[in-house]
């Protein structure tokens, strides 16, 4: 049987989700619905189109030849890749076959012991980890749902090896309270595979999307992030061990 992802929609030429330039996928489906999403439209399961692998790789190659140049691959992004396991691990294994580097964008909300994830982590070279917030109680309100799936992958990835990017987005009054990011920094001090931490400015980029969809906004007072808040965030989370940026 023929694995079909759903998927909302491809970029070919992505240079902000890891290294290189990136032929970024994003999947269709997430379980988390945060308040900052710029993306709502990739929410719903049965939104987006059906492709096959070979359908995916035809588009992939393409762009093989600017993407390899640049030290880049494929991205996988969404919604949440993860929803969607079994037909991105089909992928991975087809672009691991073919020498292009691969990359998951995720929120990491899944089972970390279980055969899929560990099956996908087999041809996955760099997992980008968006841990939106180290409180769990602020976590739900900010995403609905516990970050205790979060934070444990986070560490299975460490155990394992993986490559990671850590991304974390700043949000004024939501996500830079001062204990709250050394508690985070904190967390990413014990895990042995980080690479690169990025921290990204929210932004009002998406805010039309709520309103296209009849959605109830609850930012609309929330002022973007400038740079002052990216440094201040930045100064706390270096303050302890973490001696990279």
């Amino acid at each position: 049987m023929t694995i079909k992802g759903r998927i909302h929609s491809f970029e070919s030429f992505g240079t902000v989700d890891g290294p290189g330039i990136r032929f970024v996928i994003f999947m269709q489906g997430c379980p988390f619905r945060c308040l900052y999403c710029h993306n709502p439209d990739t929410r719903s399961n049965e939104c987006g189109n059906l492709y096959s692998v070979e359908e995916v790789s035809d588009k992939i190659n393409r762009y093989v030849p600017y993407f390899k140049s640049s030290g880049g691959g494929i991205t996988v992004s969404g919604g949440e890749p993860l929803v969607q396991v079994e037909f991105v691990t089909e992928l991975f294994k087809k672009c691991k076959a073919e020498g292009i580097h691969t990359a998951v964008d995720t929120n990491g909300f899944i089972d970390s012991n279980s055969s899929g994830v560990n099956a996908l982590l087999d041809y996955t070279d760099l997992v980008l980890l968006d841990i939106k917030h180290i409180d769990d109680e602020k976590h739900k309100s900010l995403t609905g749902l516990t970050n205790e799936k979060v934070l444990k992958f986070a560490k299975h990835l460490s155990e394992r090896k993986i490559p990671v990017w850590i991304r974390y987005v700043v949000v004024p009054g939501l996500t830079d309270f001062e204990p709250d990011v050394k508690k985070l920094g904190k967390f990413i001090e014990d895990l042995s595979n980080i690479e690169n931490i990025e921290l990204l400015p929210f932004h009002k980029i998406g805010e039309y999307k709520w309103k296209e969809l009849k959605l109830d906004y609850k930012l609309y007072d929330t002022p973007p992030a400038d740079e002052k808040d990216i440094e201040k965030v930045r100064k706390i989370l270096f303050s302890g061990k973490l001696n990279f940026d």
